[in-house]
């Protein structure tokens, strides 16, 4: 097999899976579903701001998507997630809240996009 084909299938799947991931969760802050406000509550975070952070990973989410025609947009979208969800981990750290499965799955998505992205690139 190919090595370029297999970096490339790597590439692909890595991408497209943590944009699927990152846009179910765009999806769940965009439309007002209840885990988002749970989450926002929990963590003390105004509840007007899950518009503006679905609107945010919506955006990763269709970067990491056009990256496939433009690497750079992949590229800074893949960073820009992984930014985003190291602020959220310090959000969960502010209070107090250590349960980081859910956050555990969505950084190694987005970071395994960076680091794909970047030996694609």
């Amino acid at each position: 097999m190919d090595k370029g084909i297999s970096v490339f299938a790597v590439y692909l799947v890595i991408t497209s899976l943590a944009s699927a991931v990152v846009g179910l969760a765009a999806i769940a802050n965009l439309i007002g579903h209840d885990y988002p406000k749970k989450q926002a509550d929990q963590l003390r975070v105004p509840r007007s701001w899950t518009l503006p952070l679905g609107l945010m990973l919506a955006a990763g989410s269709l970067g990491l998507l056009a990256g496939f025609a433009v690497p750079v947009l992949g590229l800074l979208a893949a960073a820009g997630l992984v930014l985003y969800f190291l602020g959220a981990f310090c959000v969960h750290l502010r209070a107090r809240d250590h349960h980081f499965g859910a956050w555990s799955v969505f950084f190694a998505l987005v970071a395994a996009a960076l680091v794909v992205n970047v030996a694609y690139y």
